[in-house]
């Protein structure tokens, strides 16, 4: 065995991992970097990035072949920023192995024992499978395994109508697959209802069979097809099956007990602080427990550790201001309380106003001002958002603006002076302010008189 010493060993390379990585040897830490898989994680090989490149491809109209070409191409071409060669000329030791912890202070990998001042384990998640009986005994894809293929499925059965489920239905739809999604409770149901309504309605217009409410009880294969049997007898059959029901954390197989770490089953006990049982031991990113299976929260939670990693200095994560969206045509942006969750928190100190994108010029003259086109909802208490959904054109990149208000606890009269440049669907979050403002002053008898008694007395 091969012995290490190093001030931050971290384990996973994917977003998170990488990020901490970069950041703390280029400030000049020693930095080990472990990683059994591939560089980038889950999110560069087979989550966000090929999943945005392949709905792309979808839009364009591209045939299967050439939209997975093209997936393969946005790959190659982003690989290079996580490489194996880049962090090693940053100055990081690069193990690409299996890491197990030996004890609170040691972690053995590809035949070397790391011993390190601080560990941050960044191993993320992977698909879950759930137990369904027959479902073991069949062939099925995951969002790590769909990637292989080379030609249309003629009808991709999806088990799981959440972001993963309803973004592969749409851009398999659009490559001319038949598709037919599986939700056992509500498809999208996590986000705002009004909101995913919109969504699923396009997915419908388009020809996607959604059938909400019933689960999977039986999958068997029935002349070479796959058969899902679902809990009221009725029967689904298609060419192949995706299995899209949520993540698990990657906290097993890391010796955890060995480092005094405590987990559960959905994953790593952390703080505010992201600090483990362990005080020498961090976690970030999917394999936290509870936590939100996002690429940016992990970038943003590395950004979290590195504080008292390099400058023991505190600091905690928090969690009010992440915004996350599901890429679908149109696009579910959410940040901060859905409506249904504020109202049961505020209850009637809430105040809820909204805008239209049907009355958008933008969205006007480049022809997505449909009626049903989408909206822009904010809740608001004290006259300061707590929550903002956005469905539409673009709403995964309109949604950042709103996560800066909520990150900086701004009262709507500070974002009415915000100005967007016309014409642009960003008009939409000052067309929603002006509606908060709408009735305090254009409504209001008290402001009516006063700027009549102004008109009166100031020459």
């Amino acid at each position: 065995m091969t012995n290490i010493k190093t001030d931050v060993c971290v384990i996973g390379a994917g977003s998170g991992g990488l990020s901490v990585a970069a950041g703390a040897v280029q400030m000049g830490a020693r930095v080990v970097l472990v990683e059994k898989g591939e560089m980038g994680g889950d999110c560069l090989n087979s989550g966000c990035v090929p999943s945005k490149a392949l709905l792309h491809a979808a839009a364009k109209g591209m045939s299967y072949p050439d939209a997975m070409a093209h997936v393969q191409q946005t790959i190659a071409t982003i690989a290079p920023h996580d490489s194996q060669e880049r962090f090693e000329e940053l100055g990081c030791k690069v193990i690409r192995a299996e890491g197990r912890f030996t004890s609170p202070t040691t972690l053995d990998a590809g035949g070397v024992t790391i011993k390190a001042r601080r560990f941050v384990i960044a191993t993320g998640s992977s698909p879950r499978v759930p137990e369904i009986e027959g479902l073991a005994s069949v062939p099925y894809l995951t969002n790590e395994t769909i990637w292989g293929l080379t030609s249309c499925p003629e009808h991709l059965v999806i088990l799981g109508g959440g972001a993963i489920g309803m973004e592969m239905a749409q851009a398999h739809r659009r490559l001319g697959a038949q598709v037919t999604v599986i939700e056992a409770f509500a498809a999208l149901g996590r986000e705002d209802s009004e909101a995913a309504a919109v969504v699923k309605a396009a997915l419908q217009a388009e020809g996607v069979t959604l059938i909400e409410g019933k689960g999977a009880e039986r999958v068997s294969v029935v002349d070479g097809q796959t058969c899902v049997t679902l809990s009221d007898g009725q029967t689904v059959t298609g060419s192949h099956l995706l299995v899209a029901t949520g993540r698990r954390a990657n906290s097993e197989n890391l010796g955890l007990e060995h480092a005094e770490v405590d987990r559960t089953k959905t994953g790593i006990k952390v703080g505010d602080n992201l600090r483990t049982s362990n005080r020498r031991i961090y976690a970030i990113g999917d394999v936290i427990a509870g936590g939100l299976q996002f690429t940016h929260v992990a970038g943003y939670q590395a950004g979290v550790v590195i504080r008292p990693l390099l400058f023991g200095l505190p600091a905690k994560a928090a969690r009010h201001h992440i915004p996350h969206a599901t890429y679908t045509s149109p696009e579910l942006a959410q940040v901060g309380l859905t409506e249904a969750d504020a109202r049961e928190t505020y209850q009637d100190k809430l105040e809820v106003v909204r805008a239209e994108i049907s009355g958008n010029d933008r969205a006007i003259a480049t022809g997505r001002a449909g009626e049903g086109s989408g909206f822009i909802k904010l809740m608001v208490v004290k006259s300061r958002p707590v929550g903002v959904t956005i469905v539409g054109p673009d709403a995964g990149e309109m949604i950042a603006f709103w996560s800066l208000v909520l990150s900086l606890n701004l009262k709507m009269s500070k974002i009415a002076g915000m100005v967007a440049p016309y014409p642009t669907l960003a008009e939409l979050n000052k067309r929603a302010v002006s509606a908060y403002f709408t009735p305090r002053l254009f409504e209001s008898r008290k402001v009516k008189a006063i700027v009549k008694t102004i008109q009166r007395l100031v020459p």
